[in-house]
């Protein structure tokens, strides 16, 4: 199997990364989950203002990059809108949240933290397929 690099829209690619580094950031404010999932995860808004921003968003965003190529890779060229949404989606409620399913067992961590995290994983690979979708080819 040889994977063809020269069909990566990397505008798609951009835009999807953009779009799921926003949907983290809105999804973990307080507007949101930030108080549940601070709650669940052991932490405190201390503990997040003695985080290294800089590190946090460099790593959060090349992640971000890392996923979209990868979907982009996966999804192929000039994807159906409704196909790739729904791969999106199916990736974000099959493979990742049964991954975190697994972790968070073993860990013991409670059910509402794996909620918060999965269906922001959910939300965000479901986006990232509406960005493939739906991008002008």
């Amino acid at each position: 199997m040889t994977i063809d690099l020269t069909h990566l829209n990397f505008g798609a690619i951009l835009v999807a990364s953009c779009s799921s580094f926003l949907l983290w950031g809105l999804w973990y404010s307080p507007w949101l989950f930030e108080i549940s999932w601070l709650e669940t995860s052991g932490l405190t808004p201390f503990d997040l203002q003695n985080a290294d921003p800089k590190k946090v968003m460099s790593v959060s965003f090349v992640a971000a990059v890392m996923i979209s190529c990868l979907f982009a890779i996966l999804i192929g060229p000039s994807p159906h809108p409704g196909s790739a949404v729904l791969f999106g989606f199916v990736t974000g409620i099959g493979w990742i949240s049964s991954v975190l399913a697994i972790n968070y067992v073993f860990e013991q961590k409670p059910l509402k933290l794996f909620l918060i995290n999965a269906g922001y994983h959910t939300l965000q690979f479901t986006l990232i397929g509406a960005v493939f979708g739906f991008w002008p080819y």
